[in-house]
Formats: C-alpha cells, structure tokens, sequence
C-alpha cells in the first residue's frame, strides 16, 4: 500500500466568535469543498480536523470541528496546515494539474538534457518555486515557477521543461 499523497487545502487562521468556531483560509477553488471533505490531515497524515458543519465567507470558511471545543483551542490551531488526500480531489481539466503532480517529475532542458527530478513545490511569499534535485548528488537548486523559467508541463510524458536563468536559480 503506497503512502497517500497530500494536498494541501486550508490554513487554520484561529478562533471566530466564543463558542470554539475555527476560521480556515482555503486553498481550494470552491472554499466549500472543505466542508465536503469533512476530515482534513495535518501535514504527517494525522488527523488534523474533523469539520461538522460551517458556513463560507470571503476567502475561506468558519467551521464547527469535531476535536474544537472552545475558542481557546480554535486559538491555538492558528497557522495549522490542513491537508486532504490527491486521490479524493476531482481529476484536473485536460492541460490542468496540481501542483502536488509535478513532484518527482522529470526536469529537462529545452534541448532535452536531463537536470533533475522535481524534489518539491515551494512558495515562501512571491510565487511558486520548483526545488530541483540533480541526479549526481549535488545540491538541489530553485527554479521559479514562471512561463519564463518553466515553458512546458508536460504530465503525461513525465517531464518538465526548465529553462536554467542564472540569475534567479539559487542552490538550496
């Protein structure tokens, strides 16, 4: 049995109102997807939150949480990352994917020269990043996740094409 793949879909923002209602910032198209898949993960797999009932807002959803009581444990969740399985998530339009798919891709140039597996997907504030693990053991390095610096995704073929810029591709 292969481990589960996780995306992830909400950040706990911490408390909403006094009765123990926890606000989640959600990372999914439809905010109201989180209350459909009801048990979110935290990032090892474990259970993170068991949502019974909410409502959307603007940018998110105010939920009810099985394991939440009060407002100071909604509080203290503040920053949890929630994550639910790949397999749950609807399948991507035809030349849609996510990003979670790209790890352990192939990273080629555009010649075709082999540069790596994609290691992981990043974003530390100003857009997505690619850590790329060359397969001779030397250090991973940065790609931002740009049309420049990354021209073509290709799924099905297994493969991305990176286009190296010196001056942005930072080792890791």
């Amino acid at each position: 049995m292969t481990a589960p793949r996780l995306i992830m879909v909400a950040k706990a923002d911490g408390a909403f109102g006094v009765r123990g209602e926890i606000r989640l910032t959600a990372f999914t198209e439809d905010p109201g997807a989180l209350l459909r898949y009801g048990t979110l993960r935290r990032e090892d797999g474990s259970l993170g939150l068991t949502l019974s009932a909410g409502r959307v807002v603007k940018d998110g959803v105010i939920a009810r949480a099985a394991e939440v009581e009060t407002r100071e444990e909604a509080q203290a969740l503040r920053g949890l990352r929630l994550y639910v399985d790949r397999a749950i998530l609807p399948e991507p339009d035809e030349d849609e994917y996510y990003l979670a798919d790209l790890i352990g891709l192939a990273a080629v140039s555009p010649e075709g020269a082999a540069l790596g597996r994609i290691r992981a997907v990043n974003n530390f504030g100003a857009g997505d990043l690619l850590e790329i693990q060359p397969g001779d053991g030397s250090p991973s390095w940065w790609s931002p996740f740009t049309r420049e610096a990354v021209p073509e995704v290709r799924i099905a073929a297994g493969e991305v094409v990176v286009v190296r810029l010196p001056e942005t591709s930072a080792e890791a």
